[in-house]
């Protein structure tokens, strides 16, 4: 006999929260992991028997699996420039929970719930398979023993040993500039950002070099829409010129505001629109903090369906300005 109605709303009132943080690490994407639990509870009411000892195994199983299908086809169609993940406001009290709900306490995994849900974790993780993920997942953040994810992926102990092993490797670069979401962190990140944000809008391409290390990574994520570069940018000297010609092309008022974005400090503008009837362009501008304090890693996202769901930048408005003869005008 399948589950009954009342059953199921107890069990989305339990496993929502979890099912949802698990689901956005799995496919980096709001929208995904919105359907992904849809899909897992509309199954739940067709298959689910009535009694279950463990409702959320199972459920965990399903989303999972679903999970796992979203992102093969995401690979499939393929992707224009790089893949960044869905950026989430961590201010709102209304933003969905980062945070899995755990019964028992605190994870004791090898990454913390809120680390794994950092825009530098899941851009780490499109590195894996599918299934590398998932695995990674279970493991690492959520806790699980190795015969619990076999269970869960139908597969043996051994094989989910093997790909732990080969996810992990995979995950090497991310351990070399991994940032955690404390305190300090996310303090010294707003710091560098803001400062950053200045140099970007006095167009001082040599304050900005002597603000990035020397391995310092940007990408871009336009998703097709705008002009964006397709690979990686490295190095000082190229990074800095990058971000120097983009902001000496705006041209119009533009409207920022910090946000605390997947737990880190981020800033988001708004673009006045270059001719009448045009839409706000928006992008989003992510940086990663050493504990040197010189930038790491810079994201942005310019793709307009990740960035709906972000607040407006009506706190305040700056223009950039541009260098002629050394010296910074107003454009």
């Amino acid at each position: 006999m399948t589950a009954t109605d009342a059953v199921i709303a107890t069990w989305f009132g339990e496993h929502r929260a979890f099912l949802w943080g698990l689901s956005y690490r799995l496919t980096g994407s709001a929208a995904d992991a919105d359907d992904v639990v849809q899909d897992t509870f509309v199954r739940a009411c067709k298959h689910a028997p009535n009694h279950l000892d463990d409702p959320r195994r199972w459920l965990m199983r399903v989303a999972i699996n679903l999970g796992r299908d979203v992102l093969r086809r995401r690979k499939r169609r393929g992707y224009v420039g790089t893949w960044l993940p869905t950026p989430v406001d961590s201010d709102k009290d209304s933003a969905p929970s980062f945070e899995p709900v755990v019964e028992g306490g605190t994870l004791e995994g090898r990454y913390d719930v809120m680390e794994s849900a950092s825009l530098a974790f899941l851009q780490a993780l499109e590195a894996l398979t599918p299934t590398q993920r998932a695995v990674l997942l279970l493991r690492d953040v959520f806790d699980y023993s190795a015969a619990e994810v076999a269970s869960a992926l139908a597969t043996s102990e051994g094989n989910v040993r093997t790909v732990h092993h080969r996810a992990r490797r995979a995950m090497h670069d991310y351990e070399g500039r991994r940032v955690l979401p404390t305190p300090v962190n996310r303090a010294r990140t707003a710091r560098v950002l803001q400062h950053f944000v200045k140099l970007l809008a006095a167009h001082d391409v040599r304050g900005i070099e002597r603000l990035l290390a020397a391995d310092v990574k940007a990408v871009t994520d336009g998703g097709g829409e705008v002009t964006a570069s397709l690979t990686p940018i490295v190095g000082v000297e190229r990074v800095a010129r990058f971000f120097a010609r983009l902001a000496g092309s705006r041209t119009g008022r533009i409207g920022v505001a910090y946000r605390s974005i997947n737990q880190f400090p981020a800033a988001i503008f708004d673009f006045e629109p270059q001719a009448a009837g045009r839409r706000t362009q928006r992008l989003l501008l992510s940086v990663d903090v050493g504990p040197t304090g010189l930038i790491q890693s810079v994201r942005v996202i310019a793709n307009s369906a990740k960035l709906a769901a972000l607040p407006s930048t009506r706190a305040r408005t700056l223009r950039f300005v541009t260098l002629r003869d050394g010296r910074a005008f107003d454009s």
